[in-house]
């Protein structure tokens, strides 16, 4: 009898936190607990991580929050993301839900003042690559700039966009960035640095879109090799205007670009908290999402 060898990936989801939590809190602004206390960003975060997590089965999951600062790329650019408006008080009230309800959920939580999020996931994906070489990983954030990390080993999983959710979840591998992007992943630090990201206020080359910048990028390979050839861009107002944004560019790749190596070697994996998850929700009156972990919970569907 000829034996049949089973290959196991193991299977990671790296959540991006707020850029989750504040999608969840604007798909649904009416609920509140009975004296007034907004639940709806709980709701669908709760909602969304079951989905996740029944879809994919994941060996296990961890969700990163910003607790605040970025103070290398606030050294390089003060003004970075100075452009953000207050955030909602309803949604600042439910975060510290959220956390809590994430750890309760049996999921891994990691966040470090003064580094943001996004380096943080970005460096330990890359940590689980380098110790299993098998490994595949879920970069699950609507954030762009994590299309710099996507390899055959890193994946991201993009919601479904607020204008047309019907597309529904998307998976992007190599194939996907470059089709959504016309670029690959190894581009696309170079890439945002030329158009800039309004969202973080950071400046691009004025006048430079998406077009002109995959175009050049397509032609030259990178920002050096633009800008050594800046006498041959087109259209040709670029030729004196590039040479001329030489530092901006420098930066604008400093901070696009993540830091790696700024995550620990090991994030302690979350541990399901039944009695402490359904007294969450029954403390805010979810009653729905109470009567589906009592079902969930007792039948063992635990995807972790």
């Amino acid at each position: 009898m000829q034996c049949v060898r089973v290959l196991f990936m193991p299977k990671y989801l790296l959540v991006d936190g707020f850029n989750m939590a504040f999608r969840a809190f604007y798909a649904v602004r009416e609920l509140t607990r009975s004296d007034g206390f907004p639940t709806n960003a709980l709701y669908g975060w709760v909602r969304s991580m079951w989905k996740l997590a029944d879809e994919h089965q994941p060996n296990e999951t961890i969700v990163f929050f910003d607790l605040g600062g970025a103070q290398n790329k606030l050294a390089l650019l003060p003004d970075y993301k100075a452009n953000r408006g207050e955030t909602p008080e309803e949604f600042e009230k439910q975060i510290p839900i959220i956390k809590k309800l994430t750890r309760a959920m049996g999921f891994g939580v990691y966040e470090e003042d003064g580094v943001e999020s996004d380096d943080l996931l970005a460096s330990y994906a890359n940590r689980i690559v380098g110790r299993e070489e098998d490994a595949l990983i879920y970069i699950v954030s609507a954030d762009k700039d994590f299309a710099q990390s996507v390899t055959d080993q890193i994946h991201m999983l993009l919601p479904p966009p607020t204008a047309n959710p019907r597309l529904g979840w998307r998976e992007l591998d190599p194939e996907g960035v470059a089709k959504k992007f016309g670029i690959g992943p190894d581009k696309i630090s170079d890439y945002l640095s030329l158009i800039g990201d309004t969202s973080d206020n950071i400046p691009g080359i004025p006048g430079v879109g998406p077009k002109t910048a995959v175009k050049w990028l397509v032609e030259h390979g990178d920002i050096e090799t633009i800008v050594e050839n800046a006498e041959t861009l087109k259209p040709p107002r670029f030729r004196e205007i590039v040479p001329t944004l030489v530092d901006r560019l420098k930066i604008n790749q400093q901070i696009i670009t993540f830091d790696n190596e700024c995550s620990p070697e090991m994030i302690e994996k979350g541990q399901l908290d039944i009695g402490g998850l359904l007294g969450i929700l029954e403390e805010m009156e979810m009653k729905t999402h109470l009567e589906e972990a009592r079902k969930r919970y007792q039948q063992g569907e635990l995807a972790f």
